[in-house]
């Protein structure tokens, strides 16, 4: 730690000695980033202020990676974000925040946009001051309920905005950083969506018009019987290959949190899936592949589902209603909570309750009208209540 006599309780502060004995302190994330020379008095404000700088100038100067070459991080921009102020949270968080650097690439690019988009956004209508630049002490919990009702018109959107501050406000609360005391986003309502069952679900009979359209030995039937018959994602469905079924089983490890916390998973090869592959063109590593005989990217083969949706005539269809599809038929014909949850990957029942009482509720209701059931209508004859009193 510096010397001076002078306690520093700040990470990445180092000091040394030149030739002549004087003690020069730094700021210094460590290999791969350069020194930064903080020549304040240790322990004064201006030695803060200047930490600060180095801090926020570190974060946008860095080590180049793919996001780099993209444009995609964070400090693409020289511009450098004012210590202490809204950007400026959001670009330490980017920096430095493990579970945030853990994630997938897409995840943090997503994240990463999400919150460069708030930046630019006024801090009143016709304002010229925007929230980029606003300090942390004057951001609010009214504040930030601007820059999720900015997003009103697409409720979906609003809620990633939402999720995505919360996340940042998570990281700055926790005591090892500090640099919020309370996180503020944490109780900011989230909007219900205007269609609360997420995609269509989609119905038996559109399974078989799409099947209609797209028959055996087609890859829209072939990515058809993958999603139906696996209920997995279209992130993981693109990975999917015959090199990963052993003995009748789909051995495969799920994309999403694939960095952080890796899940493996073993699901059957059903019969009628097996019938499907049997009779489709065969692939290279993967199942599905494009006219250029290459594997699929996540965002591609969604784009591309669309597309066959709509040639089947079923615009309201889409790849994650098949996983749906998939669930829903499982719960009607008597899938319990950890079974959907062993299929489909889900962590918590919560998910696989959803199913399972639509499901119940559709049994109980069949099984409940008998109760009401007061048979033939014409022949019900009036009946006079003994306990009613005539009148005078």
């Amino acid at each position: 730690m510096p010397g001076n006599d002078v306690q520093i309780d700040l990470r990445h502060v180092y000091e040394d000695e030149d030739r002549h004995g004087n003690v020069r302190i730094y700021f210094w994330r460590g290999k791969g980033h350069r020194k930064i020379r903080i020549r304040e008095d240790a322990g004064s404000k201006a030695f803060r202020d200047a930490y600060d700088v180095a801090f926020a100038q570190d974060t946008l100067i860095r080590p180049k990676t793919r996001e780099h070459a993209a444009g995609h991080a964070p400090h693409a921009t020289l511009t450098l974000p004012k210590p202490g102020t809204y950007r400026w949270l959001c670009a330490r968080y980017m920096a430095e925040c493990p579970e945030y650097l853990q994630c997938d690439p897409q995840t943090r690019r997503t994240r990463m946009q999400i919150l460069e988009a708030t930046y630019d956004e006024p801090i009143a209508p016709g304002a010229k001051d925007t929230f980029a630049d606003m300090p942390l002490e004057y951001l609010s919990l009214k504040a930030l309920y601007v820059l999720r009702d900015r997003k009103l018109d697409l409720p979906g959107a609003a809620n990633n905005r939402v999720k995505a501050l919360r996340q940042v406000f998570k990281w700055a609360v926790a005591p090892n950083v500090g640099i919020a005391k309370v996180n503020l986003a944490r109780d900011i309502q989230l909007f219900k969506p205007a269609n609360a069952d997420g995609f269509h679900t989609w119905t038996i009979e559109e399974v078989r018009s799409f099947a209609r359209r797209h028959p055996l030995g087609t890859k829209p039937h072939l990515a058809l019987g993958l999603l139906l018959f696996t209920g997995v994602r279209r992130s993981d469905v693109v990975l999917l290959g015959r090199q990963m079924v052993r003995k009748g089983w789909l051995h495969f490890t799920e994309k999403k949190n694939g960095r952080r916390k890796p899940k493996a998973r073993q699901l059957p090869v059903l019969p009628a899936l097996q019938h499907i592959i049997d009779n489709s063109p065969a692939g290279n590593l993967t199942f599905l592949v494009t006219e250029y005989d290459r594997p699929f990217t996540g965002n591609g083969f969604g784009n591309k589902m669309r597309d066959w949706c709509d040639e089947a005539g079923l615009p309201q269809c889409s790849a994650h209603g098949l996983r749906k599809a998939g669930a829903t038929i499982a719960a009607d014909n008597g899938a319990t909570e950890h079974q959907l949850m062993a299929i489909f990957g889900w962590e918590s029942p919560k998910q696989a309750a959803l199913y399972t009482r639509k499901a119940n509720r559709k049994k109980l209701a069949g099984s409940g009208m008998a109760f009401i059931d007061l048979g033939d209508l014409d022949g019900i004859e009036e009946v006079d209540d003994p306990d009613s009193e005539d009148e005078a």
